[in-house]
């Protein structure tokens, strides 16, 4: 349990702060590299789903935002009782790496409307502004600032469907949220290949039953 709370906070703490940080100091679709041209830090907010897809409208926003309430219910339900069952200690983190992700995008769809002013390309947000927010209750944008176009370029022609199209990989822009979920996700189908391993061995070393009968032992009458 200490272990897996440990991951939420960090996580938590790590998301909320770069966010923070990023509303703050940058202006809207703003852009700065970190890492040459295939690693930027690139300030814009998503109405949507993880790596900016989107989710129709005022009510499609709502409901995603309610729909990201109940999964976190559930998914710390479904941690807590992996941890009473003593599951892999794999794929807890994996749950707990899910859990937080999901909590951190929660609290910027939830508040963030309430507690800053809207960023555009000319201004950028006011915490606590005196006009009040920029969107109502549980209609707030996800800040995402992770940008990685490691690779830009055309399709050979000869590529069917797609040749001479430019692309551009990894087009996404995301969150520290965003890629715990996903690590934690990849963490849980990993994990599936230990957790039977570590159930067997577990059976074999399991007392026998009540009656302390062995079943390969010989018959009542001392016949094999």
């Amino acid at each position: 349990m200490k272990r897996a709370l440990l991951i939420i906070l960090f996580v938590l703490l790590a998301d909320q702060a770069l966010k923070v940080w990023v509303k703050l100091s940058f202006y809207y679709d703003e852009s700065v590299p970190v890492f040459g041209d295939w690693g930027f830090l690139h300030f814009i907010e998503n109405r949507g789903m993880a790596f900016g897809m989107e989710f129709g409208g005022e009510a499609g926003k709502l409901t995603l935002s309610l729909l990201r309430i109940v999964a976190v219910i559930g998914i710390g339900y479904a941690l807590r009782r992996m941890i009473h069952q003593r599951v892999h200690g794999l794929q807890v983190m994996s749950v707990a790496l899910v859990l937080a992700g999901a909590l951190g995008n929660i609290i910027d769809s939830t508040v963030y409307g309430l507690i800053f002013s809207a960023s555009t390309p000319f201004q950028k947000a006011v915490f606590m502004p005196a006009e009040g927010g920029y969107a109502a209750l549980f209609h707030g944008a996800v800040v995402d600032m992770f940008h990685f176009p490691i690779w830009r370029g055309r399709l050979p022609e000869w590529v069917p469907g797609w040749g001479g199209e430019y692309i551009e990989f990894f087009q996404p822009v995301f969150n520290i949220a965003d890629a715990a979920i996903t690590v934690g996700i990849a963490l849980f189908v990993v994990a599936q290949r230990f957790a039977p391993v570590e159930h067997t061995a577990q059976a074999a070393v399991e007392p026998p039953g009540p009656s302390g009968a062995d079943v390969t032992g010989p018959g009542p009458k001392g016949q094999a």
